[in-house]
């Protein structure tokens, strides 16, 4: 993926909104010594490249009730991988299937597809311990695709942020 140019003031710009989103774009431009126009500008040039991707509100997970936090290594069967080979075109891959039912499971906050012994890495919230066996025997290893999966839980925040390093 192709990257833009971005001079100081972009960078700027963007660690500004990264540390928050709902400033005004007066607000913006008086902390970049901009005025409100050009600033305006930057900010929409930077939206349609697609650097800034989306607005949002961060939660805190353990306020709504998910206070378990969970990171789940996925293995794909090699042998459905196999099978593909043979199977008639226009069917779908193991990994595509995966990849999309992942996609409406709402525990998983973020997945991943990865180099070395695992497939996928899983960021899952869930309520608690009972909630997460629930996870896990009723939906990922009952994914027909799923041939193994090894779990991590977090146990305390040591640094958790958005904000990407601008140079």
């Amino acid at each position: 993926m192709a990257s833009i140019a971005l001079d100081k003031t972009d960078r700027k710009i963007l660690a500004i909104l990264q540390n928050d989103g709902r400033l005004s774009n007066q607000e913006v431009a008086e902390r970049v010594n901009l005025s409100p126009s050009p600033c305006l500008r930057r900010i929409r040039r930077l939206e349609e490249a697609g650097v800034i991707r989306q607005y949002v509100a961060l939660l805190a997970p353990e306020k709504i009730g998910l206070g378990l936090l969970a990171y789940v290594n996925v293995r794909l069967g090699r042998n459905s991988d196999a099978a593909m080979a043979t199977a008639p075109s226009g069917a779908r891959s193991p990994r595509s299937d995966f990849a999309e039912s992942v996609a409406h499971w709402p525990e998983v906050a973020a997945c991943y597809a990865m180099t070395g012994e695992m497939d996928y890495l899983l960021r899952v919230h869930v309520e608690d311990m009972e909630h997460f066996s629930r996870f896990m025997m009723e939906t990922l290893l009952r994914h027909p695709a799923v041939l193994d999966a090894k779990s991590s839980f977090a146990l305390q925040r040591i640094k958790d942020t958005t904000a990407l390093p601008l140079r």
